[in-house]
């Protein structure tokens, strides 16, 4: 919801920034805060301790707990839906001034909001992969089979869920809780998102930046850019002399490296944006 406007006359920089020239957007949780997903260092973010990658990887308790809290919170992220920013940058793309979106996001909104080109920097939950053998899931159909093997989850409301797609969850119903392992090879499931600690895969940077060299300017909309995965791109660009306009509620790793900050909500700055560059 937006709580505050942006003048008029403190968007004209951005938009003279960006009118004639080819931009990409590198997007941050702070889009998706509208849609009902918070964001993990935003003004109203609660404390949390996010999964990291070692920590999966190396304990079966973690796992058990990391796909309890998940579990209970994949329903309400299967249901957001996409809000104003998202559908303000699939129609700058349309209109032909955005090239392309780098996300750091794993709650595929921008796509369902009609984005064509969009990298995931960090995945998508809504799929999933064995550790043992590789093969790949819908997160539905894991789900369904988590739901399967514990079926009084499916009947608790939950009612706080975490930009990861994490809910709260007491311990008594995480200690109960059964995952069941892959079929083909009796491996242990992961969300196809990189947790915190896991590298990138070479293949999802290469396409980013691929994204990346097209822009003649470098738009970051709610980003902190507190991680290297996304402020690299920032940093690349003023390497090469490429304007960087960051739009984000809040202070950012890559305020000393922008042109333009906009300390404001981007569910008031970007439909502005796409209403008079997406006209021409």
């Amino acid at each position: 919801m937006v709580t505050a406007s942006v003048p008029g006359a403190a968007l004209a920089p951005l938009v003279a920034m960006m009118r004639g020239r080819r931009v990409v957007v590198l997007t941050g949780a702070g889009c998706s805060t509208d849609s009902g997903i918070p964001d993990y260092r935003g003004p109203d973010a609660r404390p949390r301790r996010p999964m990291q990658y070692r920590e999966f990887v190396g304990s079966a308790a973690a796992r058990v707990r990391y796909w309890a809290r998940a579990t209970a919170g994949w329903p309400r992220m299967k249901t957001a839906r996409p809000n104003a920013v998202h559908r303000a940058i699939a129609a700058l793309e349309q209109a032909g001034v955005v090239r392309g979106v780098i996300t750091q996001n794993v709650d595929g909104l921008h796509a369902q909001a009609g984005s064509r080109r969009v990298v995931e920097l960090h995945g998508a939950l809504a799929r999933v992969r064995c550790l043992g053998c590789g093969a790949s899931a819908a997160r539905d159909d894991v789900h369904a089979a988590l739901i399967a093997a514990n079926p009084w989850l499916d009947r608790d409301a939950i009612a706080d869920v975490a930009p990861d797609g994490d809910a709260e969850l007491g311990a008594d119903a995480i200690a109960g809780f059964v995952v069941p392992a892959c079929a083909r090879c009796g491996g242990a499931w992961k969300p196809d998102v990189v947790f915190f600690g896991e590298n990138v895969p070479r293949a999802v940077v290469d396409d980013a930046w691929s994204v990346f060299d097209q822009a003649e300017v470098l738009v970051v909309a709610g980003s902190s850019l507190t991680v290297w995965s996304g402020y690299r791109f920032v940093r690349r660009a003023a390497e090469r002399g490429v304007p960087v306009a960051i739009v984000n509620l809040g202070p950012t790793r890559g305020d000393p490296e922008a042109d333009v900050k906009i300390d404001g909500p981007l569910g008031d700055v970007m439909p502005r944006l796409a209403m008079v560059l997406g006209s021409g």
